[in-house]
């Protein structure tokens, strides 16, 4: 799970984080088909409530992960309030060396962060998956007909990669062995209310970072209310070589 280039990708620690929230989790755990005692690996400290929900009302065994210590202690916080040591263990990771065995979790989930590239998530986490668990993670994609070269540009420099359209993203899950399930990206609206508020926490951000987010919001402004990137939140059910594909639902 080593980061590469620019990754992870740095928004403000108090910042409103993309698919964070309790809807999104609950409907996660639907489809993964979570129940008590599940593993469960929440990636990226940032959203408390997805700790706290999974644990405290669905019974899951919740391992809440993150790169930074800062963005772990209202973590540590709130399942100490709540009394949940017994069931939230709360850990910082080094992505080189996460330190999970192979097949640890039901489910991993990750809200409004991006840790690594595309491709390497994809197949790192795979690995600390059981067999069925599911992934669902947060990924920069394209969106809309037309993108502006200058923000091309800045996302394909960002990413090492270019950007991919969410039924791409589905693509690159399925060649790293998942079977995709769904996908949905941010509404306008609400990508407008995130890049809002991340810009009132920029107060104390390195400004190397600082510069990059306001480039990052700039871009998105100059689109007048037509964004050709956002935002999406895709998941998958680890598959098995050689397994067979799902039955048709139409039963032809």
């Amino acid at each position: 799970m080593s980061p590469a280039g620019s990754f992870p990708l740095n928004y403000p620690g108090d910042a409103r984080r993309a698919f964070g929230s309790d809807e999104l989790t609950r409907r996660f755990a639907r489809v993964a088909q979570l129940e008590p005692g599940s593993r469960v690996l929440v990636l990226g400290g940032g959203p408390v409530n997805a700790a706290v929900l999974l644990a405290r009302d669905l019974g899951c065994s919740v391992v809440a992960a993150d790169t930074e210590e800062a963005l772990l202690v209202p973590v540590r916080e709130r399942v100490r309030a709540l009394s949940l040591g017994d069931r939230v263990e709360v850990r910082r990771i080094d992505l080189g060396q996460p330190g999970f065995p192979d097949g640890e979790f039901d489910a991993v989930l990750i809200q409004g962060r991006v840790f690594s590239p595309l491709a390497h998530s994809l197949r790192s986490l795979r690995r600390v998956l059981s067999l069925r668990g599911r992934l669902g993670m947060t990924f920069p994609s394209r969106v809309g007909r037309f993108l502006p070269r200058a923000s091309m540009e800045f996302w394909e420099k960002r990413l090492g990669a270019p950007l991919l359209l969410p039924r791409e993203l589905l693509l690159a899950m399925e060649s790293e062995g998942y079977e995709p399930e769904s996908v949905e990206t941010l509404p306008e609206a609400e990508l407008d209310g995130l890049y809002q508020d991340v810009e009132s926490h920029l107060e104390g951000v390195p400004e190397a970072e600082v510069q990059v987010l306001r480039q990052e919001i700039s871009l998105h402004r100059e689109q007048h209310g037509k964004p050709g990137v956002s935002f999406s939140f895709f998941i998958g059910r680890r598959k098995e070589p050689g397994e067979k594909p799902p039955a048709s639902r139409d039963r032809g």
